[in-house]
């Protein structure tokens, strides 16, 4: 048998392979057309002050802002700095809920005659030099760990702009993050949050969005100033707490001497912060705590605390003086409660119900006791009070007394005795030193001793030597 030949394939024909390499080439240029159009970044003119008021603080559309430093060459004819490609991956992105945007942060802004960079401390060595603004707040510079990357950058944003609960982890942290907002809602984890937990913050975050957020771990935190008028910790157990801004606030730094965040003249002195709270007594639940903050949004009544919550690292010393605290707190709500019920008491039972119950010896027991036995008094002897017509009345008269009194005792001119004459004499005293010689009706004085009479005494004399 011999042997097949093999057949020889032909290659294919030209006009078969020209459409395919054309096709491939058509899309190759579509995508990177499509990608220049999508890139189209726009730019801020920064002449422009509702632009820049918008971009900065946030006004008008109420949009956050991711801003690439890019200034324009003083020469037209030159061509622009090239856009950041971690900028330019994180804008082609779109899942930051963020608009990107450019402006030239070189440029004087007219009031302050500071630059953008100089206004806001944005450091313009960094390169690329992106800030985030807007809704958020003012200018905040991204560092430049998170820049190495388009992906990096969009994690960020999202984790800026995103709603969250902040991170509280010192005094400085409670007072800038949740105390100095005008109301704020604190957890105060007992351990590791539970997903129903994180689930409710979640929610809450979402439905209050004018409601400020925080956590802070009390396995390893103390809040004193605090801790008296919460639920006592348990580990394990989280408890929560709202904070609404009563007056005062916090001086913020990175602004001009007299701005404030929007431009506007800064108040000469804000005033001590002073903050009250309206805690959860009830164990946490979304729908537990988002009564809790609808209430406060609708004017319960909330306590006023004297001082401010500090953060402390959690000691077993802190531990019993904060129990001692509380024990402290509580009996004198027990004293005041049933001080109030016995003047409740009083005031419906006999004159003399209750007479020893409200005195307990606290300043409020001995006020209530005073109250009691002048009403008490008032009554028997059916004193009226007196209107102010009548007050006045009585001051008149009693100023007038007071005039009278004075002229008996005022000595004028015409009381005083005649020039020349002696006062004593007039008061019939006479002279002092004649009327006591003559004490004896003119007798003579004698030395009954005679004339050795100072002998006989040098005798009397004892040598007590």
């Amino acid at each position: 048998m011999g042997k097949k030949g093999k057949k020889t394939q032909k290659p294919p024909a030209v006009d078969k392979l020209l459409m395919p390499a054309i096709g491939v080439a058509a899309a190759v240029l579509g995508y990177y057309f499509f990608q220049g159009v999508s890139l189209e970044i726009p730019r801020i003119d920064p002449t422009d002050e509702l632009a820049l008021r918008e971009v900065f603080f946030g006004e008008g559309r109420g949009k956050n802002y991711a801003v690439l430093c890019n200034t324009l060459p003083a020469d037209e004819s030159k061509k622009p700095l090239p856009i950041s490609s971690v900028f330019s991956d994180a804008a082609e992105d779109g899942s930051a809920n963020a608009d990107f945007v450019l402006l030239d942060c070189e440029h004087v802004l007219p009031d302050s005659g500071k630059t953008v960079a100089e206004r806001f401390g944005i450091n313009l060595k960094k390169r690329p030099t992106v800030f985030v603004s807007g809704k958020v707040g003012p200018p905040k510079q991204v560092p430049e760990k998170h820049l190495k990357t388009g992906n990096m950058l969009v994690k960020l944003l999202r984790q800026m702009l995103e709603p969250h609960a902040q991170k509280i982890e010192n005094t400085k942290d409670l007072k800038v993050k949740c105390l100095n907002r005008d109301r704020c809602g604190l957890l105060l984890k007992g351990g590791k949050p539970e997903p129903y937990v994180k689930e409710a913050i979640s929610n809450l975050l979402k439905k209050h969005p004018d409601v400020t957020f925080a956590s802070v771990d009390s396995t390893v935190l103390l809040l004193s100033n605090l801790e008296e008028y919460l639920p006592e910790f348990v580990k394990g157990q989280h408890r929560f707490v709202v904070f609404e801004k009563v007056s005062g606030g916090l001086d913020v730094g990175g602004k001009d001497e007299n701005e404030t965040e929007d431009g506007g003249a800064k108040k000469e002195k804000e005033g001590r912060l002073v903050t009250s709270i309206l805690p959860l007594n009830e164990g946490v639940s979304f729908n537990a705590m988002d009564r809790l903050v609808a209430g406060s949004k609708q004017g319960k009544a909330m306590k006023k605390i004297p001082a401010l919550p500090n953060v402390k690292t959690r000691t077993k010393k802190l531990e019993e003086a904060e129990r001692k605290k509380r024990q402290r707190y509580q009996d004198r709500q027990r004293q005041q409660s049933s001080s109030s019920s016995s003047s409740s008491h009083q005031s419906g039972g006999g004159p003399t119900g209750g007479a020893f119950t409200a005195n307990d010896g606290s300043k409020e027991g001995r006020r209530l006791e005073r109250e009691r036995r002048r009403a008490e008094h008032m009554k028997q002897n059916d004193v009226k009070p007196k209107t102010p017509e009548e007050i006045a009345e009585m001051e008149r008269r009693r100023r007038q007394r007071m005039a009278e009194e004075e002229a008996k005792w005022n000595i004028g001119a015409e009381d005083a005795p005649p020039e020349g004459d002696p006062v004593d004499e007039e008061e019939g005293g006479g002279d002092g030193e004649a009327d006591y010689m003559d004490m004896d009706d003119g007798e003579e004085w004698a030395d009954e001793d005679g004339d050795g009479g100072d002998d006989e005494d040098d005798e009397d004399v004892i040598d007590l030597d």
